[in-house]
């Protein structure tokens, strides 16, 4: 079966159980407040105690299906109310151009490349295929951005928002400094879209892409937040800040404690108006070995943050990033299950 003709299957499936749901609830004779019952029958809340529990769609990454209508699937299974939705969902929902680069093969010879490893003529050959794929793939995408209307992507976010999920931020791979403006361009609006508040992208270590992307997020009225590894410091977003305030911070706790700073929580009492979404992972300082861990078992100081922004009253989610290894007998989204079971019982107490 076609990719097309699975995803219509899956759609329609969806669509014909929700139906049925829905009728079978409004004809009762028996139930007293069905409309509100119907409104939120099923719905996920991970609102805790004022602290959003989020997470980026990316943790289902291992997940074997993409599909809008699966990814929906994880993270209502996951019992989430809110998400930063990664590009590729939303935008194969809107009939972006496919590709069928063999991803894990052009990972794994770019990876030997990079490390110094001899490849061998057919793998060399190999490698140049795959880049020239990536690069006509890019190229196709490209054109598609500049084309499409917005129709599919408000639909996305009804589709979401009818089953209780918020999306409150948007990461396509439109922000790059080779991406054109009306790539960029695209990119806010598609977020204006799907209802997010703001987009996130890697810093790109540029302050002319900074002052630009800043204001045309001002045109837009949609922020960017940007993220970062282990070079993140207390002064790493400042210019950036600076330069617009419709330029913010989108934290990665784990990653900061990882880079061996001690004053996470200092730096968010004093940067959390310009935090718009902090991820969320259980990393260890340098010094015991930087490895991503099952939450509560690393070094980030994940209780004593989500009780400062359930204290502070601060508004930024908490967005689950799942990066440590999955157990054999797990999944994406039993995992993802576990660290939000992990922060309700932090902000219980």
């Amino acid at each position: 079966m076609e990719k097309h003709s699975r995803l219509a299957l899956s759609r329609r499936s969806f669509i014909s159980t929700t139906a049925t749901l829905v009728t079978g609830l409004a004809v009762s004779p028996n139930l007293i407040g069905a409309p509100n019952i119907i409104k939120n029958y099923n719905k996920p809340n991970s609102l805790i105690n004022g602290v959003q529990i989020g997470v980026i769609t990316y943790s289902f990454r291992s997940m074997p299906d993409q599909s809008a209508e699966a990814t929906l699937k994880y993270v209502l299974e996951s019992g989430i109310s809110a998400i930063e939705l990664m590009g590729e969902p939303a935008e194969s929902f809107a009939g972006s151009p496919q590709s069928k680069v063999d991803r894990r093969k052009l990972f794994q010879l770019r990876r030997a490349k990079g490390n110094g490893e001899t490849l061998t003529e057919e793998q060399v050959k190999e490698l140049d295929d795959l880049n020239a794929q990536v690069k006509a793939h890019s190229q196709a995408l490209a054109t598609w951005r500049t084309e499409v209307t917005m129709d599919k992507f408000k639909q996305f976010k009804q589709l979401y928002k009818n089953a209780g999920v918020q999306i409150y931020a948007f990461k396509p791979s439109t922000f790059g400094m080779d991406n054109t403006d009306a790539e960029i361009d695209y990119g806010f609006r598609a977020a204006k879209a799907l209802g997010a508040s703001h987009v996130t992208l890697e810093h790109p270590s540029n302050d002319a892409h900074t002052l630009k992307l800043g204001k045309m997020a001002a045109k837009h009225k949609v922020a960017v937040a940007y993220h970062g590894h282990e070079q993140q410091t207390t002064t790493f977003w400042d210019t950036a800040l600076q330069q617009s305030k419709f330029n913010a911070m989108n934290l990665d706790l784990g990653h900061y404690i990882a880079a061996g700073n001690t004053d996470a929580l200092n730096l968010i009492q004093a940067k959390h108006n310009r935090i718009l979404s902090m991820h969320t992972k259980d990393r260890q300082t340098p010094v015991n070995g930087k490895k991503n861990l099952v939450w509560g078992t690393g070094d980030t100081p994940i209780t004593e943050v989500l009780r400062l922004i359930r204290d502070q009253k601060y508004k930024f989610p908490a967005t689950i990033e799942l990066e440590y290894e999955i157990p054999k007998d797990s999944d994406a989204v039993k995992e993802v299950t576990k660290c939000l079971e992990y922060g309700k019982k932090i902000l219980a107490g």
